[in-house]
């Protein structure tokens, strides 16, 4: 069948195009896939440079290989995690714990509102009246949990460690 695609080219060029397609279509789309089916391609390639190796045997070493390498790929990837620099980009919520922020609607048997940059959050925590400033200390969902903080007069939704 290789033959019959690519007329009388030796199988180990096929194989070898095969891997710098597969390294090509990884660098177009990366999700750290197809790098690893393209190490075996190339594998098959030297294999069968090597080795007179008939058609069937030829694909079976590719998907030998291609388990093979994506396995340990993923071990690889495993062993190496990626610790992102900043935990908490995507968790915008969570990124609000430890700012002091203005009741805009009464705390009242653990419920009400604050204001927060330009938006009004519900929460949950100690009574307190509006205009009192609450320190957020956690996050249930969309209901931030609050602590009162002691009356400091010009503070406004202020960013965390300060108050």
């Amino acid at each position: 069948m290789i033959g019959g695609l690519f007329g009388d080219i030796h199988p180990s060029i096929f194989w070898g195009i095969l891997a710098v397609i597969l390294a090509a279509a990884e660098l177009l789309a990366p999700g750290v896939f197809l790098i690893w089916v393209s190490l075996a391609a190339a594998l098959t390639a030297g294999a069968v440079l090597l080795l007179p190796i008939g058609e069937p045997f030829q694909w079976l070493a590719f998907a030998i290989f291609s388990a093979l390498s994506i396995s340990g790929g993923r071990l690889w990837y495993l062993a190496r995690p990626v610790e992102p620099e900043d935990p908490l980009l995507n968790d915008r919520t969570a990124r609000l714990i430890g700012r002091t922020v203005v009741v805009t609607q009464a705390i009242s048997h653990g419920e009400g509102r604050v204001r927060v940059d330009d938006g009004s959050w519900p929460v949950s925590g100690p009574d307190a009246s509006t205009g009192s400033y609450v320190r957020i200390t956690g996050v249930a969902g969309s209901i931030l949990t609050v602590e009162p903080v002691p009356e400091t007069p010009g503070i406004a939704s202020l960013p965390p460690g300060q108050t």
